[in-house]
């Protein structure tokens, strides 16, 4: 599995890419992995101002259905308009097409408390 050191991840198997105020966020690898087959990624808060830890969407597999946590507070301004049609892309290729939403961060510091590469790896046992 792959896991950039570029990245910042969650406990909940979200990741994050921070570009100055802005980031970009996703499900990991192993999420994806594990959810299997993905049929739809349902993200209705954009525009909306999110603590984090909240439920910003969902993305639904063939056999289950799984919340989607914000890595950190901010405002979802974005949605990847291409997982309407290819919801695949976030199995396929979960780090660069397969994105779900992008968002302006309320408190940058947080990034500080997600976990690294190595620290998400050991988290899953890889």
């Amino acid at each position: 599995m792959n896991f950039p050191d570029n990245l910042h991840y969650t406990k909940d198997h979200e990741w994050i890419k921070v570009e100055g105020t802005t980031a970009t966020v996703g499900i990991t690898d192993f999420a994806q992995h594990e959810l299997g087959d993905i049929v739809f990624v349902d993200i209705p808060s954009v525009g909306q101002d999110l603590s984090e830890g909240e439920v910003f969407g969902t993305v639904e597999a063939v056999k289950t259905v799984s919340d989607l946590f914000l890595p950190v507070s901010g405002k979802i301004t974005e949605v990847n308009g291409e997982l309407n049609d290819h919801p695949d892309y976030v199995n396929n290729d979960p780090y660069e097409k397969g994105w779900m939403a992008k968002m302006t961060l309320s408190n940058p510091a947080q990034v500080d408390g997600l976990l690294d590469a190595a620290a998400y790896k050991a988290l899953i046992g890889e």
